[in-house]
């Protein structure tokens, strides 16, 4: 959420191909090439953890970190194809994963938060990581508790996960009717 808040990038595809309008290094991308990534990795991570599950940490874990550093790669050798040197002279300073945290303050104090793009940009992987998250939380209160226990608040985990969803088609809506723009 702070990589797109903080740091507007054209990122993605176009035509189902790897595109970049530009190579950028300022911001976030300057303590670190892949925030994204990374921020994504912290999450998985820690619902992980809070699965508790043997499954989850010894499988899907690096199953996930195996497919980030594969796109990574692609991207990275995209990159270099399309900037060169330019590319070269960033992966010499800037950490592929580990985030270099000297200055940080300095770069988020020099930048504006933008939660709508955060938003527009998002709401997808903000949504599959929440109801993921809800998920879980039921998952455990099953465990500790019993079905019993469960089924009283039940009403409570569907009634988050409706807005949850509720959320996710304004969203939604709001950016394919374009009454919500990036900026």
């Amino acid at each position: 959420m702070a990589t797109i808040g903080l740091v507007y990038i054209i990122r993605g595809g176009k035509n189902r191909q790897i595109y970049a309008e530009g190579l950028v290094t300022e911001g976030l991308f300057s303590h670190c090439r892949n925030p994204l990534y990374v921020g994504n990795i912290l999450i998985l991570v820690g619902l992980g953890i809070m699965s508790n599950s043997l499954f989850f940490i010894a499988v899907m874990i690096p199953l996930f970190l195996f497919l980030y550093q594969a796109i990574v790669l692609a991207e990275e050798n995209f990159l270099r194809n399309k900037f060169g040197n330019s590319f070269d002279e960033y992966t010499r300073k800037v950490n592929r994963w580990i985030p270099d945290f000297n200055g940080i303050r300095a770069t988020m104090s020099s930048m504006e938060f933008n939660w709508k793009r955060v938003f527009i940009r998002e709401y997808t992987t903000m949504y599959i990581w929440s109801s993921g998250a809800v998920l879980l939380i039921v998952e455990k209160y099953f465990q500790i508790h019993g079905k019993h226990f469960l089924m009283e608040k039940l009403p409570i985990f569907i009634s988050l996960l409706l807005l949850l969803l509720l959320g996710y088609l304004f969203v939604r809506y709001m950016k394919k009717s374009k009454k919500w723009t990036t900026n």
